[in-house]
This record gives structure tokens, C-alpha cells and sequence, in this order.
């Protein structure tokens, strides 16, 4: 079944892209959740006509996102977490522990764009995220977790 996403759909596509997907995915799941709708030829025409307009708008999102990149690339992160011995941490630094730093710092990025190694991270020390700007634009986020400063 050929469907075109509405929404970026995890591990399956972006926006406006034609899939070819199970039916009763498709059918059951994607379409009943609005997330896409079926690929007819009058449907695939206009997403055509939409995508050319779209164009120029792309490039400046592109354009944007790689400046973004640059800002992240000269960012220091730091998250504070309780340890214990061996540098393991009381719990994990998560996608939401970064989303809140990096909103402190000033940069928007939602927690689904970003990806840590492993899910979590578990232990003290400098780390790297990946993190998805645009479909065609990732930028690896580097952070350090350390132990909260202790006030006398």
C-alpha cells in the first residue's frame, strides 16, 4: 500500500514523502491517526505542485538549520547528576535533562530530534548526542555530566 506521510513518522519516513507500507498498517495505524493518507495519482500530483513551491522555503530552512548546527557545535553543556562510586550515576541523564539544558541556553530543539547512544546516559564524564535539525541536517551535540557542586 503507497501512502504519503502528513507527519515525520519514526523509523519510516518525513513529511511528504510516498511510502509503500503494510495494509493493515497503513490502513489501521497511519491513515485513522492522520499521520498519512493514500498515494492516489491526483494526490500524487499535488504533493508534486506543493513540493515545487516548497522549494525555495526548503533552502532557507536548510540554510537555518546548518547555522543552528554551528551554534550547537560551540555550545558547553553541563548537567548535573548525583554519583556514586564509580562514577555511576543515581538514575540517568536522559533526551528530557537535554532539552531543559539547552532551552536554558538558548536553543530550541525538541526532545524527539535528539538521540542518545544507548538510550541514557549512566555515568559521569563527556558524552555525545546527535541531534536532528532538519531531514538533511545533523549536528552532534557534545556534553559533560557532572556532580552537582556542593554548597557549605
Amino acid at each position: 500500500m503507497e501512502l504519503i506521510l502528513k507527519q515525520d513518522v519514526e523509523n519510516l519516513g518525513f513529511k511528504d514523502d510516498i511510502v509503500t507500507v503494510k495494509n493493515g498498517y497503513g490502513r489501521n495505524f497511519l491513515i485513522p491517526q492522520g499521520l498519512a493518507i493514500l498515494a492516489t495519482s491526483s494526490a500524487k500530483k499535488v504533493l508534486e505542485e506543493n513540493l515545487k513551491q516548497r522549494a525555495f522555503k526548503e533552502q532557507k530552512l536548510i540554510e537555518d538549520a546548518q547555522k543552528q548546527a554551528k551554534d550547537l557545535a560551540k555550545l558547553e553543556l553541563k548537567i548535573e547528576a548525583k554519583a556514586g562510586i564509580g562514577n555511576k550515576l543515581f538514575g540517568s541523564v536522559g533526551t528530557i535533562d537535554l532539552e531543559a539544558a539547552l532551552s536554558k541556553a538558548g536553543q530550541s530543539v525538541e526532545r524527539k530530534c535528539i538521540k542518545l547512544p544507548g538510550g541514557s546516559v549512566k555515568t559521569l564524564g563527556k558524552h555525545i548526542a546527535s541531534v536532528r535539525l532538519h531531514r538533511e541536517v545533523f549536528a552532534d551535540l557534545a556534553f559533560e555530566v557532572t556532580k552537582p557542586i556542593e554548597k557549605e
